[in-house]
């Protein structure tokens, strides 16, 4: 499957509001997840097991190679946001909510960044750090472990 299929997909996948689109075709299977608004994230997995990962911004038409992301600083300035609690990670507060935080977004201290519901109590996980969001490691409505990293923030310099 080439990137011009994979561009139909995504038209396709925007065209419908969906999220999310998975298909196989000759031992190939390829799903593509809406990550947020311009980009989306391609999985395929060949037939001998071998799975890629790929990040395409339809704003800017480039693809990102998940090994290497670009516009983010080294990793050792990033802060790492765990989860305080074993949970189902969601990103709003209801299905129909936007997101309490995207990548690039800046939050401050205090600021809600999502909620984890344990036991049927959903909660409010809020940021310890000043700084941009260059990453949201957890997906939307999935489990999540005690210390699992769920997001990245850079600090304010």
């Amino acid at each position: 499957m080439n990137i011009k299929e994979i561009k139909e997909m995504i038209s396709l996948m925007n065209e419908n509001n969906l999220s999310e689109l998975e298909i196989e075709q000759e031992g190939t299977k390829i799903r593509l997840k809406k990550t947020t608004s311009a980009q989306f994230e391609v999985l395929t997995t060949q037939s001998s097991g071998a799975v890629s990962r790929e990040f395409i911004d339809t704003k800017k038409q480039e693809t990102v190679s998940a090994a290497q992301p670009q516009n983010l600083k080294p990793a050792s300035n990033l802060i790492e946001i765990k989860a305080p609690m074993v949970g189902t990670f969601y990103r709003a507060p209801s299905p129909e909510a936007p997101p309490y935080a995207e990548v690039g977004q800046t939050v401050t201290t205090g600021q809600v960044i999502c909620i984890i519901e344990a036991m049927k109590l959903m909660n409010e996980i809020k940021s310890e750090h000043n700084g941009k969001i260059v990453e949201i490691i957890a997906n939307n409505a999935e489990p999540v472990e005690y210390g699992q990293v769920i997001m990245k923030i850079e600090p304010n310099a």
